[in-house]
């Protein structure tokens, strides 16, 4: 089996065996999670996205693995049964990297939305805007207990007054008449769970491959035209089945595989990461989660020293590559004043932010806050070829594990290939042998420490790889190492590391979706310029290209998540 993962190694399999049973489309952690299912019952499958893995809707989400309280109002009680399934699932299986995530609703009235409420269940449309008031947050969160206690051992929630609010929040509005807390999930790397779950995949066996910045562009004599996006190349790529997991791009996949549809009516979700002292402490390490004046569903919640607030939630049209504006940087502005009036922040605090589009259903009238997050498999053929073509629609982050199985199991039936390996609790990656608590966290740190591995490094090492830190540590001792200048977080060998071992192409790679330095409001131009030099070898890099590479991290960086330039400076 190959150790090799680079990008070039990868692109360069597709060229010389360009056939395979399955083809997925679309890196997001739907596909990567179809792609290991596949993978694991043995199956020759394909998967190539055109972009970096988890770069799209996977990586511009709210970083929460729940069951989604609000859904019961939509109806939509399978799905939230589901939901807390898996959550509860993947606190087993993902421990590195999914941990449990205290979350409170402030609440201001006690009767009110007892009118409104069976309204927008009937009609799915938002109507007048009216908080929920304790009544029906209560209702709300028994049901949800009921749900997230079959199989699980989470806390069932809990309601108090006033006084006691205030005293574990002392920031809260002092109008605050209740609180509810109860507690759900949180996934602090999305983007290496993503990565995780695909080297699963890859390690089933030569029968598995994954490309990133590889495109699918149409068709060509019944089969796929690949493109390499790093050189222009193309591919004629045969399979039995394509799965399309493209998210928002559903549609547009199918145009070019000479099958239109018109699946998709995206939702578009913003957020910024704040670097705020107050707000951090007006938190009290909780998830603050709440209804805004104008009735969406609105968070903030502490990630390590930073903190997340989200999301909007408004039709995208057109615009698959969103980022977030000025008018909704001002919504979340109004609505941490409106839970925590005393906490001032600017727009100096912001040191990152995101956009994305939510992969949903068309929805005509139903308001976005309704449209459905469950899922469904659209089937068709590819043209002149009669081969079936699945399309994914719908799907969030909680569920990626049933939704996959669900979808293999389907190419499963099309192949007439049997189920052999049930992931509902196999460990991902990582996950397996992982502490699972501080205690067993400080013994691996420690039984891993010594010449070359001081505390610390091993700590971060753990916590960016799970217990597959310890493959990295090998790779590490196996050559000369050193901490790179501008950050103690990444070392020369662990870049080569990801280079071959993690299909990283470009610098913002690397610090957007291999390490959480751009989340975080870390990146530094001394950052950008010292990770493309020390990626050159690897990646055969001319000077010119170190050069462009840097400055194409940073210039993506000011455009697309508004970190800039005087962000570029050396943070705290």
């Amino acid at each position: 089996m190959s150790t090799d993962h680079s990008v070039r190694s990868t692109v360069q399999a597709l060229k010389d065996h360009p056939r395979a049973r399955v083809l997925i489309v679309g890196g997001g952690i739907n596909g990567v999670g179809t792609f290991r299912d596949l993978a694991l019952q043995g199956v020759e499958v394909v998967l190539v996205e055109r972009g970096d893995f988890c770069q799209g809707a996977s990586g511009a989400s709210s970083h929460m693995i729940h069951g989604g309280i609000r859904y019961l109002e939509n109806g939509e009680f399978r799905l939230v049964h589901e939901s807390v399934v898996e959550r509860n699932r993947l606190l087993r299986i993902a421990p590195h990297y999914v941990k449990p995530l205290q979350t409170t609703i402030p609440v201001f009235s006690t009767f009110s939305g007892l009118l409104n409420a069976p309204l927008r269940f009937i009609t799915h449309r938002s109507g007048k805007p009216q908080e929920r008031g304790a009544l029906l947050v209560k209702v709300g969160l028994s049901l949800y207990d009921a749900f997230s206690r079959r199989g699980g051992t989470v806390p069932r929630h809990r309601f108090v007054g006033r006084k006691r609010s205030l005293a574990e929040l002392p920031a809260l509005r002092s109008d605050v008449k209740y609180t509810a807390t109860y507690f759900d999930a949180s996934v602090h790397d999305p983007e290496r769970l993503t990565l995780d779950a695909l080297r699963d995949g890859l390690e089933a066996g030569p029968h598995a491959r994954a490309a990133n910045y590889v495109s699918f562009v149409g068709t060509d004599d019944g089969g796929a035209r690949l493109r390499d996006e790093l050189t222009g190349a193309e591919i004629t790529f045969a399979a039995d089945v394509v799965v399309n997991m493209t998210g928002a791009w559903v549609d547009a996949t199918n145009g070019a595989l000479g099958s239109p549809s018109r699946f998709m009516g995206g939702t578009k979700g913003s957020h910024i990461v704040l670097d705020h002292p107050g707000l951090l402490a007006a938190t009290g390490g909780r998830e603050i989660f709440f209804e805004h004046s104008d009735g969406r569903i609105v968070l903030i919640y502490p990630m390590g020293d930073r903190v997340l607030v989200g999301t909007t939630d408004v039709d995208a049209g057109e615009d698959l590559e969103p980022v977030c504006t000025d008018a909704e940087i001002q919504y979340f502005f109004d609505l941490i004043h409106h839970v925590f009036p005393t906490v001032e922040v600017a727009h100096k605090d912001i040191v990152y932010t995101f956009s994305g589009v939510r992969p949903l259903p068309r929805h005509d009238e139903t308001a976005p806050g309704f449209v459905s997050r469950d899922y469904r498999i659209e089937r068709s053929v590819l043209p002149g070829a009669d081969r079936p073509v699945l399309s994914v629609v719908g799907g969030k982050w909680t569920t990626f594990r049933a939704l996959s199985e669900q979808v293999a199991d389907e190419v499963l039936g099309l192949l007439g290939h049997g189920r052999s390996v049930n992931t509902a609790e196999l460990p991902i990656g990582g996950g397996r042998g992982y502490p699972v608590d501080e205690a067993g966290v400080q013994g691996w740190v420690a039984g891993h420490t010594g010449p070359g591995a001081e505390h610390q490094r091993v700590r971060t090492l753990l916590a960016r790889y799970g217990t597959r830190a310890e493959e990295v540590l090998a790779f590490l001792a196996q050559g000369q190492d050193a901490p790179l200048r501008s950050t103690a977080e990444l070392s020369v060998r662990e870049l080569a590391w990801m280079a071959e071992r993690e299909h990283v192409a470009h610098v913002a790679d690397v610090l957007i979706r291999r390490t959480s330095l751009a989340f975080r409001g870390l990146v530094t131009a001394e950052i950008a310029h010292e990770v493309a030099s020390h990626l050159a070898p690897c990646l055969g890099w001319n000077p010119s290209q170190v050069q462009q590479e840097a400055q194409a991290a940073l210039s993506l960086l000011a455009e697309r998540h508004r970190v800039g330039t005087a962000a570029m400076g050396v943070r705290s």
